[in-house]
């Protein structure tokens, strides 16, 4: 759990959990308990990483996928 909370930190990561600490306080302060629990949502997500703010809401880029492909060898067949 450490380790999850200490790596991987991206600059989604931090928006998330600063605008989900935001929201929790003002919540706090104005006694909203649907915006504690919304806040608190956003902020847990950036602190653990799961979600959008751990990066798992992003497309994968092609040019991952193009360099793991490998050659392939092709033989050609003749009709009769």
């Amino acid at each position: 759990m450490m380790n999850r909370i200490l790596t991987g930190w991206t600059i989604t990561r931090v928006f998330y959990l600063l605008i989900g600490s935001v929201i929790f306080v003002q919540a706090i302060l104005q006694k909203e308990w649907l915006g504690i629990a919304f806040g608190g949502y956003f902020a847990s997500m950036g602190l653990f990483g799961f979600g959008c703010a751990g990066g798992n809401c992003y497309p994968v880029s092609r040019k991952t996928e193009e360099s793991e492909t490998t050659a392939l060898d092709f033989e050609e067949i003749k009709k009769q």
